[in-house]
């Protein structure tokens, strides 16, 4: 099919655009910098300014948004976050509404930040919104996504937790001071960390797409959220490190202010819809996530 996405020059984007010409889907990035995006994305897909550009589309993955961990949030760049999400989505749902045939189905981001600090509570697709601004900024987004269901399109919004892959994301962030053996918790260590590995992520946006009957909302979590206490753990053990130096609270508050609350609070998330629809996992476990990507594919080592 003739996939459109946008957000294909990201951390994730990337990743499925080349998954998804794999698969021998035809694809198409909307991006607001075509110069800088021919050199990110595969040769073989086709770079959009404009939605005005967009022909003959059948799927719509809309993953664009400002990066919420890019440095302290003020008035601005909160404004910037919504607008990149919602202003995004609506654009979408405007062409989607113009065209005389509409694309089949709209697989559209969010984040598990939907749920907000939610402490020990295990939580599925069911579960409430929370009421801090990261929940809030979700749950719009997720609002507007759904809007296209009146032009009967089969919607999906995937709240993506913590994504760890190689060469960006949140792990390449983790690994210097690890391998130094610098690495542990963050404040006490308590808080949950719904991680997910980027293939598995990849693998479930192309598995909704593909999936006449799927529609909703889908935890693009792992089915094993772990304490950032066990992650430290888990990350050391598997670079043969110590993970004992925990960053007090008071330090990253200091030095993130308010946007350090998504690193100290956080959501023990299920993705239960998924599994229940029969998404299999290729790396269901940390460990085996981690096994996977930090082991040198030429050596074996780490």
């Amino acid at each position: 099919m003739h996939v459109l996405i946008t957000g294909g020059t990201g951390f994730i984007g990337q990743a499925l655009c080349a998954a998804l010409l794999q698969a021998g889907h035809t694809l198409s990035v909307l991006t607001r910098d075509p110069a800088r995006a021919r050199s990110q994305v595969p040769p073989a897909a086709r770079v959009l300014a404009s939605l005005d550009e967009a022909r003959d589309v059948e799927a719509v993955v809309n993953l664009a948004g400002e990066p919420l961990m890019a440095g302290r949030w003020n008035a601005t760049r909160k404004a910037a976050f919504r607008a990149s999400r919602l202003g995004t989505t609506r654009a979408l749902i405007g062409w989607m509404a113009r065209q005389s045939v509409r694309p089949r189905v709209l697989v559209s981001g969010s984040a598990i930040g939907y749920y907000g600090p939610r402490g020990d509570e295990a939580l599925d697709e069911s579960a409430a919104p929370g009421d801090d601004f990261a929940a809030h900024l979700c749950r719009d987004w997720e609002t507007e996504a759904m809007q296209v269901e009146g032009l009967d399109v089969r919607t999906c919004r995937v709240r993506t937790g913590i994504v760890l892959g190689t060469g960006g994301g949140a792990l390449a962030k983790m690994l210097p001071p690890f391998r130094l053996g610098a690495g542990g918790p963050m404040g006490d260590g308590r808080q949950w960390m719904s991680w997910i590995h980027r293939d598995d992520l990849v693998g479930m946006i192309q598995w909704l797409l593909e999936r006449d009957q799927a529609g909703g909302a889908y935890n693009g979590t792992a089915p094993t959220p772990v304490t950032n206490r066990d992650f430290a753990r888990t990350l050391g053990a598997a670079l043969n490190r110590p993970a004992l130096i925990p960053t007090p609270a008071f330090a990253l508050r200091l030095g993130f202010g308010e946007m350090a609350e998504l690193l100290l609070t956080g959501q023990r998330v299920l993705p239960a819809h998924a599994l229940a629809e029969g998404f299999a996992f290729r790396f269901p476990t940390l460990e085996r996530a981690l096994d996977d990507l930090l082991r040198d594919p030429a050596s074996g080592s780490r």
